[in-house]
């Protein structure tokens, strides 16, 4: 009993955390994600400390509500997003994911070599720079009633493609570890693997419910749509990480079928609530995993702000050139929103430590970097967003004309 009644506690500090950072910041003109977050700093280990490191480790309570709250956001993106509407973005999109891997990859691996790593070791660091975190810029896009915007489409379908790259980064770079090289054959079938399962998922699902979308009102339950969609996403999540892929690529995919059903505004409606629970702790939980003791010194702030500004140059350079052709403004808007890391360089960052690839003052540094880049960017964002108009750039290709 003494430990369930812990447990609640935790979840009240965060969720009241969550609610107090996310409106400090909206008064400050900034998007809630950034409170969230600075509110996981201030509440975490780093500072007040009622929230201990081990609270927030893989498994925890903590840690899979974190989980289902990305899971459902990145749902709830995919309801405001049509298939119709990414493929408009396709060809952009691909630029962006491809060039926004490489360029961030590159530039880590050259400052980690320069730093005193290894090749092999290097090109682990750099692995951290390269994903982005979808569900942060998606939570911003959201706030800002964005997501219908031609730049938003390109960051969504980039961050798909980012995702499926990084992997196979990671793959590669994990294999060099051991000083075995590398099977080209086998990440080839990863790959395929990979693109299979989003093209038979994303379109064929999508085929399927314009057309039987009348089945999700067939069992008496009068929440049946909504139940059938939260089994679908939760479901496409799972089956994602057997592909290799992030849980929230499959939930973005479930949220796209979604959108195709003639219950697609209900389902918008009826996830709301939904999100105002569950989505704020996982913003709490990534602010909470920084330790700022590993960076009291002048050295670790100074390879900290390097890193960082290395994380966000590379990210702008890849995303925009991607999508120089939808615009200067808009390019800048894709190349902003591809710059968090969030959780995903926690994850690789955790992968390095374990590994002995680096000690701990690089995984914290690394850490930060990856919070700092959900920190800085979304005020960026928004203040692009906010003073672009929503049809720069459809001089594109890949938008039909008016």
């Amino acid at each position: 009993m003494h430990h369930a009644s812990d447990i609640l506690l935790t979840l009240f500090i965060v969720f009241v955390a969550a609610q107090v950072g996310g409106e400090i910041a909206q008064r400050l003109k900034l998007p809630g994600v950034v409170g969230e977050i600075a509110a996981g700093c201030v509440v975490g280990p780093s500072l007040l400390g009622w929230i201990a490191p081990e609270q927030v480790a893989t498994g925890t309570p903590l840690d899979v509500l974190a989980e289902i709250g990305v899971v459902l956001l990145l749902f709830s993106v995919g309801l405001e997003t049509r298939l119709d509407d990414l493929k408009k973005v396709g060809k952009t999109a691909l630029l962006v994911g491809v060039i926004g891997v490489l360029v961030p990859f590159g530039m880590g691996a050259l400052w980690a070599h320069g730093s005193g790593f290894g090749w092999d070791k290097a090109m682990f660091v750099a692995a951290a720079f390269v994903a982005t975190s979808a569900g942060i810029t998606a939570r911003v896009l959201q706030e800002l009633g964005a997501l219908q915007r031609m730049e938003s489409k390109v960051i969504l379908g980039a961050a798909v493609i980012d995702d499926i790259l990084a992997m196979l980064l990671l793959g590669v770079v994990v294999s060099l570890q051991g000083g075995e090289g590398f099977d080209t054959g086998r990440l080839l079938l990863v790959l395929l693997e990979a693109v299979g399962f989003i093209a038979v998922i994303g379109w064929g699902g999508s085929q399927v419910m314009r057309r039987k979308s009348h089945w999700l009102d067939k069992p008496r339950h009068a929440q049946s749509p909504l139940l059938i969609a939260l089994a679908l996403c939760l479901g496409l999540a799972y089956v994602s990480t057997l592909f290799g892929l992030a849980a929230i690529i499959g939930a973005f995919l479930a949220g796209m079928i979604a959108s195709e059903t003639r219950q697609r505004h209900m389902l918008e409606k009826q996830t709301q609530p939904l999100l105002a629970l569950l989505t704020p702790f996982f913003f709490v939980v990534t602010g909470s995993k920084i330790d700022l003791h590993e960076l009291a010194s002048a050295d670790a702030l100074w390879m900290l702000l390097v890193v960082t500004a290395i994380a966000v140059a590379s990210k702008l350079i890849g995303g925009g050139l991607g999508a120089l052709p939808l615009g200067r403004r808009a390019a800048a808007i894709v190349g902003f929103g591809m710059v968090p890391r969030g959780e995903v360089g926690v994850v690789i960052a955790s992968l390095g430590l374990a590994a002995g690839v680096f000690n701990n003052r690089v995984y914290a540094i690394i850490v930060a970097m990856s919070l700092l880049t959900a920190m800085v960017t979304p005020p960026v964002l928004a203040w692009l967003l906010r003073h672009t108009p929503a049809d720069a750039g459809t001089d594109s290709t890949d938008t039909p004309p008016r």
